[in-house]
């Protein structure tokens, strides 16, 4: 077995589960596009209120597709044993993982393309202004949001509350990016302050201005929080009661 095994495994599952198909890519595909396009048509700022909202729908694009979605599998793998299994063979551990992490990247970078597509041809939502700036924003976001995903699992105690786990960080990413409404704007500044620190802001942050070096900063802070985490605290067996 080698390491591009692992990442078409990784990829293979990752579109044959129906149930994780639905949470991680038909809901989040379709607040992503169905919502900007509503908001092109219903609102009287119509185009830059679409832009607005498609650039925010990226953070439940990189909190579903990418932190969820990796989170939920490698749990589930975990408690049926697959991981400890996959150790036993020639792989090494960053192997395992990092197959597993450029897997879910590519798909979410994929999907993340797709709604760039469909709300630019439904919902008139342009071209970006630096369309590199916005790809390595996608790209770069959905890796640290997946490596974050491994790192999860540490809090997460079993399969079947793996889904349910990964929630507030759902929640918190889209209050955070405005994708769920104005709700961000009747909390207190200092929480803003703190929503802004999340990956998916500075991802969403990117986007919106076609900034640079803050976002790239913040997300390298992310990607080592990750990386650390995970070579501490990963577990590749359930615990044992």
């Amino acid at each position: 077995m080698s390491y591009a095994a692992t990442y078409r495994l990784g990829t293979r599952l990752f579109w044959q589960d129906r149930a994780m198909l639905l949470a991680s890519v038909v809901t989040p595909v379709g607040l992503s596009v169905g919502l900007p396009v509503l908001m092109r048509h219903v609102t009287a700022d119509g185009v830059a209120g679409a832009t607005q909202l498609s650039h925010g729908m990226t953070s439940i694009l990189l909190s579903l597709t990418a932190f969820m979605n990796v989170a939920v599998a490698l749990t589930t793998r975990r408690d049926q044993l697959v991981l400890k299994r996959l150790r036993a063979t020639v792989l090494t551990d960053g192997q395992i993982l990092s197959g597993q992490i450029a897997s879910t990247a590519t798909q979410t970078v994929v999907v993340t393309a797709l709604c760039a597509v469909a709300v630019r041809l439904l919902a008139d939502v342009p071209v970006p202004a630096n369309p590199l700036v916005y790809a390595g924003a996608v790209v770069v976001g959905a890796v640290v949001m997946a490596t974050l995903g491994v790192a999860y699992t540490v809090v997460i105690p079993r399969a079947e509350l793996a889904a349910a786990t990964t929630m507030p960080i759902f929640l918190v990413s889209g209050i955070a990016s405005g994708a769920m409404g104005p709700i961000r704007e009747v909390l207190p500044a200092w929480v803003g302050s703190v929503l802004d620190l999340l990956p998916t802001s500075a991802v969403v942050h990117a986007l919106r201005t076609g900034e640079v070096a803050l976002p790239a900063l913040n997300l390298a802070v992310w990607a080592v929080i990750g990386v650390v985490a995970i070579r501490l605290w990963f577990r590749w067996e359930p615990r044992r009661s």
